[in-house]
């Protein structure tokens, strides 16, 4: 396993990253697998060398925090493994039970640290931007988080390049914390990213960990036009939303292609691209069979030519901004 800097700081993370929204309870999507089903592949990845693990309060309603925290508990010290989680996203009923206001981020990192039964995460992250919360109030209290000792870093999930470089701007005005990460959706059928926010990412030294970087499970060339086979492609709507065009399949297809001609898997091949690409740190992988997790690991080791990339990105057609909200 390789390990990179995050960003301009001194954290060494994996080059991969394990998504824990694929554990915690199936009640809560039916292809989620419950905590017995799900401790293989935490053990698993910590055994390939990966250390960074991305969670969020709102899978499965808080068990993954719950899943996450137990397993590396038991498989690992807590000095060996980055835990990053994020706020943002409902967690009750109420009106301040979301959302970026000072109470909610100051209730929301002290119910995740209990859940994930942690002093402290490593990496503290907005799911997305809050539009009817200053700016100021969310960074200042982010600041007061991190001072506090309950995060080391924070960091930033899908939003525009703009809303982003609004907030690295306030915050070194003010001396606050600053974002050292980018979560944001990035793959071969979606690649907006590369018009503002990757070289803005870049240009600031920010880490850039894209989440989805098979798609939600369409690049690993299992879809056709005609049907879905997976549990996930016929109940995940929200993939349907976001993929599932004649265009998107034509990179499916150059995907496939490659993949055929090297002997690997399509969701290698995939996942190897985005490995190549500037500015991209540690995708967050997701495995609900161990053989997938295994060759996703495997994929560290596929160097793709000039020539390959070009046959990979040139199906791609521009789409609209997608879950920026």
């Amino acid at each position: 396993m390789e390990y990179v800097r995050l960003g301009n700081t001194g954290l060494k993370v994996s080059r991969l990253c394990l998504g824990m929204m694929s554990y915690g309870s199936s009640a809560w999507r039916e292809w989620v697998l419950d905590e017995e089903e799900s401790r293989p592949f935490i053990r698993r990845a910590l055994e390939a060398g990966i250390n960074f693990f991305d969670t969020a309060d709102m899978y499965s309603n808080g068990m993954s925090e719950e899943v996450t925290g137990r397993a590396l508990r038991e498989f690992a010290r807590r000095e060996d493994v980055i835990i990053a989680t994020k706020v943002y996203n409902p967690m009750g009923p109420g009106p301040n039970d979301r959302g970026l206001s000072r109470k909610h981020i100051m209730d929301a990192i002290d119910a995740s640290l209990r859940r994930l039964g942690t002093d402290y995460v490593d990496l503290y992250q907005i799911h997305r931007f809050d539009y009817e919360t200053p700016i100021e109030e969310t960074l200042e209290a982010l600041n007061d988080v991190v001072r506090a000792g309950k995060a080391r870093y924070i960091g930033a999930s899908s939003m525009y390049a703009w809303q982003f470089a609004k907030m690295l701007y306030t915050s070194e005005k003010h001396g606050w914390a600053r974002f050292v990460s980018m979560q944001n959706h990035y793959n071969l059928v979606y690649r907006e990213e590369e018009r503002e926010m990757i070289p803005l990412c870049i240009d600031q030294g920010i880490g850039i960990i894209p989440w989805s970087p098979l798609a939600r499970g369409f690049l690993a060339g299992n879809r056709t036009r005609e049907k879905n086979e997976t549990t996930r492609a016929r109940t995940d709507q929200y993939a349907h939303h976001l993929y599932y065009s004649d265009a998107d399949f034509d990179v499916v297809d150059a995907v496939k292609e490659v993949a055929n001609e090297r002997g690997v898997k399509p969701a290698q091949i995939a996942l190897a691209w985005l490995l190549h690409k500037p500015g991209v740190t540690s995708p967050i992988i997701g495995a609900t069979k161990m053989h997938q997790l295994d060759e996703l690991i495997a994929a560290l080791d596929i160097k793709l030519s000039e020539e390959e990339i070009a046959r990979l990105e040139a199906p791609y057609v521009p789409h609209e901004i997608r879950d920026h909200t």
